[in-house]
């Protein structure tokens, strides 16, 4: 009886360590939804926030809001407002000057992503 016991407890605790485990390694079912209910923000969307207080830009296929940023930017807000509801990426990754911005620029910019950009329709 007591072999029984002990071989019980230990398959319990197995099987506890393999949910835990198989846990960290699944994304939970906050993010599953999230990544499954991206909004996807169609070009005539986009195109409709193009004022400095209400500037969304796609870049790189996501679709950012940088309207409460602006005031923050290090450079003069008209650089970037002219980009506002458009396609920025090829302004983004030269900085309209050929200068790369920073990984850090990067990290600041995922704050603010919103959804990503519908594809075009083609046709």
């Amino acid at each position: 009886m007591r072999r029984l016991y002990l071989s019980a407890t230990v398959v319990f605790w197995l099987l506890v360590a393999a949910f835990w485990i198989g846990g960290k390694w699944l994304p939970s079912a906050g993010e599953s939804a999230a990544i499954a209910a991206e909004r996807v923000i169609p070009a005539a969307e986009l195109a409709k926030h193009a004022m400095p207080g209400n500037c969304w830009m796609a870049i790189r296929g996501s679709v950012y809001d940088l309207g409460t940023y602006l005031p923050q930017h290090p450079s003069p807000p008209e650089i970037v407002t002219s980009w506002c509801g458009k396609e920025a990426t090829v302004a983004y990754d030269t900085k309209t000057k050929g200068r790369p911005h920073s990984p850090y620029a990067d990290e600041l910019l995922a704050k603010y992503r919103i959804g990503m950009l519908a594809p075009a329709q083609s046709r």
